[in-house]
């Protein structure tokens, strides 16, 4: 059997006649004018006034935190079930990461657990949608209004995906998304900073781009990245958006496929399909392994690679990375569920690739490994 990785993504669209038309007019640089044109369309697809384009999802994130002038002092609240992205700037600027453990069924941060985190300290709260379904954003917004926190949505995973058929990413005083291959939309590497607010929008671009002054060019009045987006990424990304629409019709029609294909292994918690706010985008395709299966997650997915199908581990919970603890962070925290989601979750292909024939071949070895 041909080996299936786990994401592969489609570039079916004019990918190559708008990257074409960079090279034919030399417009290669962050300067091109597919970059404004990609901040624009993809800012007003999901609603946003402001879009600014960067090197990737992380970057986004530390911009978005520096914008905030998050620093010394401050707490923010994230999840500890998260990439370890989300939490860089956080500790590189003095502030204290705060955590929150996830809600067992939907393996977003549970939003019940917030409020009792919330201290005069507390600044922002960084919320990131897990895997296809979206936090429970009305709760939280209420806590912001409540305490006057800043928010940070993190909409990487969920590009396309509706809150009470709000767009996500439409939500935090700065939203970030990432155009990483596995995304939804693509530009190879690549991400954006959203907002609605024309000061913070300006302040993103400048702290993209060096901060360099616009009347004084080479005088620098503050510290910034070299995080810019070039035009062929945002060429690339401008072809993607045009088929965002089909994107997330093939990735509901993948998940709902290996739910029905899955559904007999009750042996495997698989994602919730719906919500009473949002119907799963399935970002990826993840699922638990339940007690009675003695395997742990690891030893299945050296079961899978062994037989062709690519799969991930779960995200590897924030109170436990060897890096954080070296800085005497969260000594003796416990978020029980996060844990569990890393020791008995992993997920299998999930790409815009895959086809029927594929996701069947990827059901019949999981089932014979979790049946045995």
């Amino acid at each position: 059997m041909n080996f299936i990785p786990v994401n592969e993504p489609l570039l079916e669209g004019n990918e190559k006649k708008y990257l074409n038309e960079c090279i034919d007019t030399g417009w290669i640089s962050s300067d091109g004018p597919f970059v404004k044109r990609f901040e624009k369309e993809f800012s007003s697809k999901l609603g946003r006034k402001y879009g600014v384009a960067v090197s990737n999802g992380t970057a986004a994130i530390d911009i978005a935190v520096q914008c905030l002038e998050i620093g010394v002092g401050d707490e923010v609240i994230i999840p500890s079930f998260t990439i370890i992205s989300t939490i860089l700037q956080i500790v590189r600027s003095g502030a204290k990461p705060v955590l929150i453990d996830s809600d067992p069924l939907t393996w977003n941060m549970n939003v019940d657990h917030i409020e009792a985190k919330i201290t005069s300290n507390t600044k922002a709260i960084l919320a990131v949608h897990i895997y296809g379904l979206p936090v429970e954003m009305e709760d939280l917004i209420n806590l912001c209004r409540k305490y006057n926190l800043k928010l940070i949505e993190d909409a990487a995973e969920v590009i396309g995906q509706t809150y009470r058929s709000i767009s996500c990413g439409s939500f935090g005083d700065i939203s970030t998304v990432s155009f990483y291959p596995n995304k939804h939309i693509t530009t190879g590497e690549g991400g954006m900073v959203l907002t609605d607010d024309k000061t913070l929008a300006e302040k993103c671009r400048k702290l993209r781009n060096l901060y360099f002054d616009d009347n004084n060019r080479f005088v620098h009045t503050k510290l910034g990245w070299n995080y810019r987006m070039s035009n062929l990424q945002a060429a690339v990304g401008v072809a993607q958006l045009e088929q965002l629409d089909f994107f997330i019709k093939k990735k509901r029609y993948i998940g709902k496929l290996y739910n029905e294909k899955l559904s007999e292994l009750k042996s495997l918690q698989l994602p919730l399909d719906k919500t009473d706010y949002a119907t799963n985008i399935y970002w990826v395709y993840g699922v638990i392994l339940k007690p009675e299966i003695k395997l742990s997650a690891k030893e299945v997915m050296k079961k899978l690679l062994d037989n062709g199908i690519g799969c991930r581990p779960f995200f590897y919970p924030m109170h436990l990375q060897p890096v954080l603890k070296k800085l005497n962070l969260f000594d003796n925290q416990h978020y029980p569920v996060a844990e569990n989601l890393y020791e008995r979750g992993f997920y299998i292909p999930s790409g815009l690739s895959l086809d029927k024939k594929k996701i069947s071949s990827v059901v019949d070895v999981l089932f014979k490994i979790v049946k045995k």
